[in-house]
């Protein structure tokens, strides 16, 4: 059994601030590019991978195992009206879908290193979706993005668990064994954030793993529910501190420093105050530092999906609700298949001042940009929102999860989404989400102090 530190329990009791006082000042944001990867893009397993990861999605149904590959259709789940995708599992091969996070620093050949998370939301139903990251290069020319994917393993044992595939030569991890949601480039190293622990996992650009390292704030290690030591009955708050789903969405690497900034999607169990603990890591002590401080949500917020730094102070985040659909065709009473019951309302990307902290640790929030209300005076989207209303000159990204943020220059950010694939919709009613990359033009954020 864990035990709680004094300064620990100070910070998850800490005053309450109100979440409508944090918002800050909205900047805009254009539209300059749009990339699109189709929504059933999958990738053959490697010829080395086990049978078992030849095939995914087959615990995704629920607790029935289906092994005939594409028949069952994927829903958008209760809390988005249980609308078809129109788009059935399981899968011959590993869906590339969930792009997860983004890495500042680029790979040789200048492509962006950006993360595939666990496969199918669960632990429980993850258990033959493998796990990897790709080099990616969108073309906002043509609207295409290559790829090339590199998948994590564990040949020399240096996870401390037992993994599914703990009997095979290579041992590739899947997402019943880290859920992985933010990465970074140190060197020859690749740092990725993951929330069954929470971990931090070092691996080598040929997704070789190096070491996994625990949470530890203020001297106590920080668990998840899902922590590979946790057993049922667990109480929250003594047996583990982290939320289900709550670990490190969002990892920064710090200019200057070279250290690197976790933070978790959700407070602390038992947090009085609505606001995310961001840890400092050195990747060249392998340590934490013990330096941390709290991003709050805005309201109506839930929830990060990215964190990335655009100078040795500033950094960008992702706030985000739950909501999938434009608002104009919110559901009025029950659910249909002609509605959103929860629409994407609020849709943002943060800048915050990580050197102007208050009493309480808390950031300051510069100001942001509405992702629902981006300008696009020369129709350069690819892609049409169903809505009842018109988005002539108007650019939206209504989606669920959306989990990528880096800066281009001092104009430009990327911004991408993940699908949830096939699970997801946001576009439309009736059809899968694609996983898309947009570049916004943005300079009034850039330079907000």
């Amino acid at each position: 059994m864990l035990r709680m530190s004094v300064a620990l329990i100070a910070l998850m009791t800490a005053p309450v601030v109100a979440q409508a006082d944090v918002v800050g000042q909205t900047f805009p944001a254009t539209l300059a590019g749009h990339a699109v990867i189709a929504p059933n893009t999958i990738i053959p397993a490697p010829e080395d991978a086990p049978a078992s990861l030849k095939v995914s999605g087959k615990y995704a149904a629920g607790a029935a195992r289906v092994d005939e590959v594409g028949t069952i259709e994927g829903t958008t789940g209760g809390y988005h009206g249980n609308r078809g995708t129109g788009l059935s599992f399981p899968f011959e091969g590993q869906p590339a879908q969930g792009f997860s996070g983004f890495a500042m620093e680029r790979a040789d050949d200048g492509s962006i290193i950006a993360l595939t998370d666990n496969g199918f939301g669960s632990k429980a139903n993850s258990p033959d979706a493998m796990l990897f990251f790709h080099l990616i290069k969108p073309d906002f020319e043509t609207g295409e993005v290559a790829r090339e994917t590199i998948f994590l393993k564990d040949p020399n044992k240096v996870v401390p668990f037992h993994i599914v595939t703990e009997a095979t030569e290579e041992r590739y991890l899947t997402g019943a064994d880290f859920d992985l949601e933010s990465i970074q480039r140190v060197g020859d190293s690749l740092w990725i954030g993951e929330e069954f622990g929470p971990y931090l996992i070092e691996a080598g650009m040929d997704g070789v793993v190096k070491g996994v390292f625990s949470t530890m704030l203020n001297g106590e290690e920080i668990r998840s529910p899902d922590h590979p030591a946790v057993r049922v009955p667990a109480t929250a708050g003594t047996d583990y501190q982290s939320q289900r789903s709550g670990g490190y969405e969002g990892m920064a690497l710090q200019p200057g420093t070279g250290l690197l900034w976790a933070m978790l999607e959700k407070p602390l169990e038992g947090a009085e105050i609505p606001a995310l603990t961001v840890m400092a890591f050195d990747p060249e002590s392998r340590e934490w530092t013990g330096d941390s401080f709290l991003f709050p949500l805005a309201e109506g917020a839930t929830a990060i999906g990215d964190f990335n730094f655009i100078d040795e102070t500033r950094a960008l985040v992702i706030e985000r609700d739950n909501g999938e659909g434009d608002p104009s065709l919110k559901c009025e009473g029950e659910a249909t298949a002609e509605c959103f019951p929860n629409p994407a309302m609020v849709k943002r990307i943060v800048l915050i001042d990580t050197a102007d902290r208050d009493e309480n640790g808390i950031v300051r929030r510069i100001g942001h940009i509405d992702l629902m209300d981006i300008a696009d005076p020369d129709g350069v989207a690819r892609l049409q929102t169903v809505a009842d209303r018109d988005l002539t000159g108007k650019f939206t990204f209504p989606f669920f999860t959306i989990e990528d943020v880096m800066m281009v220059d001092d104009s430009h950010i990327i911004v991408g989404s993940d699908n949830n694939l096939p699970f997801s919709s946001g576009r439309e009613l009736d059809a899968p989400a694609a996983n898309e990359f947009i570049l916004l033009s943005v300079p009034e954020l850039l330079s907000a102090r």
